[in-house]
């Protein structure tokens, strides 16, 4: 049995997730995927220039308060980033060079706690190459590969997998037998699913 998450690095509601995921999944015996796609795209054809946690003020001083109160519920860091929403192309990149190797999930972790715990541009290569590095990774070579075309074009080819799936936000659940979960507060929704009508 398995559990596709879908985040953005954007995602405020994503960093809870992350940072949570994998202990609720090795509890009850279920795998995880980690499956980093781009909000963009999908805001842009619905009309939106801007996350509407930006957009609408009162709406993203309500989500600040409330990442707030489940910060400390989860007893995780917050620190607001100057810039928000941050570019997360080259993180989303370098996540996908990752999944075949099995870095992935300690690297996304590592990112979302440099951009929410500590309030880090995250769209900074110097960052994102001092995380590799932290990790033992080639952070030269892995950049560089991230810059090139075919991990580019890979990126392009999940917009087709993104709108298979109907996403419209972020986070995301998607069980292995197809059904969706949308939010952090879905998530242990989503595995109780899983374990019930998982496939495999």
């Amino acid at each position: 049995m398995a559990l596709s998450f879908w985040f953005e690095f954007a995602s405020t509601y994503s960093y809870l997730a992350a940072m949570r995921i994998e202990v609720e999944g090795r509890q009850r015996g279920i795998d995880v995927v980690w499956e980093p796609f781009l909000l963009g795209p999908i805001f842009r054809r619905q009309g939106w220039e801007k996350s509407p946690f930006d957009a609408y003020t009162d709406k993203g001083a309500n989500m600040w308060r409330d990442m707030e109160r489940h910060c400390e519920l989860y007893g995780l860091p917050l620190m607001r980033p100057e810039i928000f929403p941050q570019n997360g192309v080259m993180a989303v990149r370098l996540s996908l060079l990752g999944r075949k190797e099995g870095w992935t999930p300690a690297f996304v972790r590592a990112v979302y706690h440099a951009e929410f715990g500590e309030g880090m541009d995250i769209s900074q290569p110097e960052l994102l190459a001092g995380i590799l590095m932290d990790l033992g990774l080639d952070a030269d070579a892995l950049l560089e590969e991230a810059r090139g075309e075919e991990i580019k074009a890979v990126l392009r080819a999940r917009g087709a997998e993104v709108d298979r799936l109907r996403l419209y936000g972020s986070p995301n659940f998607v069980t292995s037998d197809g059904e969706l979960f949308w939010g952090n507060d879905r998530m242990e929704q989503a595995f109780d699913w899983e374990a019930r009508h998982g496939l495999g």
